[in-house]
């Protein structure tokens, strides 16, 4: 079988490909054989080495990735040849509330991810693909759907009427605003993109801010909401870049789920956070629990992910630059269909 590894840090070229033999499932695992895979910034700053510590010279990068059972161990009792399955993003966090224990483990960063032609999984390291959804779509879920669900409907409480901000068009944004929009809330956008704050208008987006334009968006989406001063929840992205500006944006009272890095930016004072009584927490992902509630409200409400863009298993540095143009929206796909090997 083929598979990637990343012996060195030093962006896509890193990746090296090379082949060996398929694993063989253990007593309760399964053996997968990956049909698509989607990438996620974190996979960009681990190519970078600007993760953090913990990510191991030689590891198979990657956490998202849908296929079939092709093998299973004598104990597995879940699964069966012929299924279709997603692995999780961290496979040892069942259910229940985050602990250090169940994020220990992530896929593609201080284990081996799934960027390989066959995978072997634990069998509870792996969920049903919906119905509804093809191997290349399923391939979007793990990371950057789940996160969304997580903030949005776990911690947010999303319900008819709320008013949710999202910030640009990546994965976890557009995402946010698919299942918030389905949810009956408010959703407002924020891009530097005329072209892309189209999309998201198509997506469900009701009001559109382009921060280029708008330096200042956040009073800009707080005018947005006349009376209410500010929206309910921001799925904040950006980090230390945009967090600000998110502050200001966000309603007395309100949420701010903390998810990416993407831009850089000066401190923040705690003020504004105290005297708007802010609720501001990290998001982290999600559960096996959590992952099957997300999948059975996709396939009720028929929502798709936007795939931006498909490359082959043999060209995956091609996709990996294709996330560092930020030309994207929605998510960056690479498919094994029709690339033989």
């Amino acid at each position: 079988m083929r598979y990637y590894s990343l012996p060195g840090f030093t962006g896509p070229q890193a990746l090296r490909l090379a082949r060996r033999d398929p694993p063989r499932p253990g007593p309760c695992q399964v053996l997968v054989r990956m049909r698509a895979w989607s990438l996620n910034y974190r996979d960009l700053l681990i190519a970078y080495g600007r993760y953090g510590p913990g990510i191991r010279p030689g590891v198979v990068p990657l956490s998202d990735g849908a296929g079939e059972v092709v093998d299973r161990g004598p104990a597995v009792t879940r699964w069966r040849p012929g299924d279709r399955v997603m692995g999780l993003f961290l496979p040892g966090w069942q259910s229940g509330p985050p602990g250090a224990a169940r994020l220990a483990a992530a896929l593609g960063g201080s284990v081996d991810g799934v960027l390989a032609e066959y995978v072997a999984f634990d069998e509870d390291a792996v969920v049903a693909v919906p119905g509804h959804l093809d191997f290349q779509e399923a391939a979007t879920l793990p990371c950057a759907a789940l996160t969304a669900w997580q903030a949005v409907v776990e911690l947010g409480g999303l319900h008819p009427g709320q008013t949710v901000l999202t910030l640009g068009s990546g994965g976890v944004s557009v995402f946010a605003l698919q299942i918030a929009a389905a949810g009956g809330a408010r959703v407002i956008a924020t891009s530097g993109s005329d072209r892309k704050l189209e999309r998201l208008a198509e997506l469900g987006a009701a009001d559109l801010v382009n921060h280029a334009r708008t330096p200042r968006w956040g009073h800009a989406v707080a005018e947005l909401t006349g009376e209410d001063a500010g929206v309910d929840h921001v799925v904040e992205v950006g980090g230390a870049g945009t967090l600000r500006q998110s502050v200001t944006a966000v309603r007395t009272g309100g949420r701010i789920s903390v998810i990416g890095v993407l831009s850089r930016g000066d401190g923040l004072s705690p003020v504004p956070l105290l005297r708007k009584a802010l609720t501001v927490q990290g998001v982290q992902v999600g559960s096996a629990e959590m992952f099957r509630a997300m999948n059975r409200a996709l396939e009720h409400r028929r929502i798709r992910p936007v795939v931006d863009a498909v490359f082959p298993f043999s060209d995956a540095p091609a996709a990996y630059r294709h996330l560092e143009s930020a030309r994207h929206i929605g998510k960056v796909v690479i498919s094994a269909d029709g690339d033989g090997g």
